[in-house]
């Protein structure tokens, strides 16, 4: 991770999270210059809340941010969900705690089972040609929360699914709400045929990660 600063704000970079939605790029190309020689991110070409505002918008908190006059620290939100992407993956927003990883606040994690940095998203799933709609049927038989957010933790079980636990709320990729509830097991091998969710089918297809 490398960290870029101006007199008022540092960016943090991951490339390993990056899967390149090119937000930053396209909502302040000043700042984010990938075409640069060097280094790509230039903090002091534009006013620091507004690059907050910014990096706050990326998908897979490959880049976030630190006011250095304490303000405008990016909040948990009110609400933990989980947004399918378009025969892609999950989109990630809680208070995360990914098993083996700092806690976040925003991640996408592959679904597609051909990641090489799992379990995170690397694109793999466009080489691929992943199949898997966002736009699955709302579940009737959803969990009543009496709380929407709190720690989300989300373990990889080896050569299985992921382990979701807590206040959740699976979405479309509309934002439409699919179902709700505190456990999922969540498809990352790509064979489902009940994605998200996992149906054994890792079994199936000799599915191996960690």
């Amino acid at each position: 991770m490398g960290t870029v600063e101006s007199d008022k704000i540092a960016v943090s970079f991951d490339g390993k999270k990056c899967i390149h939605a090119r937000r930053c790029v396209l909502g302040l190309p000043e700042v984010f210059n990938p075409g640069a020689k060097g280094q790509w991110i230039f903090p002091e070409n534009a006013p620091a809340h507004d690059i907050a505002r910014l990096v706050r918008d990326c998908p897979s908190g490959a880049l976030t941010y630190n006011l250095k006059d304490g303000t405008d620290k990016e909040m948990t939100p009110r609400v933990n969900t989980a947004r399918l992407w378009e025969n892609g993956p999950v989109e990630y927003r809680g208070e995360l705690q990914v098993d083996g990883q700092e806690p976040a606040v925003r991640a996408v994690l592959c679904r597609c089972g051909k990641s090489k940095n799992k379990p995170f998203c690397d694109n793999s799933h466009l080489e691929d040609d992943f199949a898997a709609t966002s736009d699955v049927a709302a579940k009737e038989d959803g969990v009543a929360l009496e709380a929407r957010d709190g720690e989300l933790a989300i373990k990889p079980i080896k050569d299985g699914p992921l382990m979701v636990s807590g206040n959740l709320e699976i979405v479309a990729g509309s934002g439409r709400k699919i179902t709700t509830g505190k456990r999922f097991a969540m498809c990352r091998c790509g064979a489902s045929k009940n994605k998200p969710f996992c149906d054994g089918s890792h079994k199936a297809i000799g599915f191996e990660a960690d």
